[in-house]
């Protein structure tokens, strides 16, 4: 199973938009959108879940695509050990 990190959502995108979306290219296994916790508003990227084989068909068929005047990012998302420490200052 592969995670997919989705950027630059349009702010309208919803958990079902996006799990539709994924879903024309195989079976989706979880979608959800990154919501800011005091507004409740979209921070404009989310994550999908889905197999490893049709998580690439997703992610080369999605990269660049055009969303609502956006153009999405779509790639493997990495886990959360893997990414920089932001150190607090």
């Amino acid at each position: 199973m592969k995670s997919i990190f989705v950027g630059n959502l349009p702010w309208t995108v919803k958990d079902s938009d996006l799990e539709a979306k994924f879903a024309e290219f195989g079976q989706v296994t979880s979608a959800r959108v990154i919501n800011d916790k005091m507004s409740g508003k979209s921070r404009g990227f989310g994550f999908v879940d889905m197999e490893d084989a049709d998580a690439q068909k997703a992610i080369d068929a999605l990269q660049g695509y055009q969303w609502d005047g956006r153009e999405i990012t779509c790639n493997e998302a990495k886990p959360k050990s893997d990414r920089p420490r932001r150190d607090a200052f």
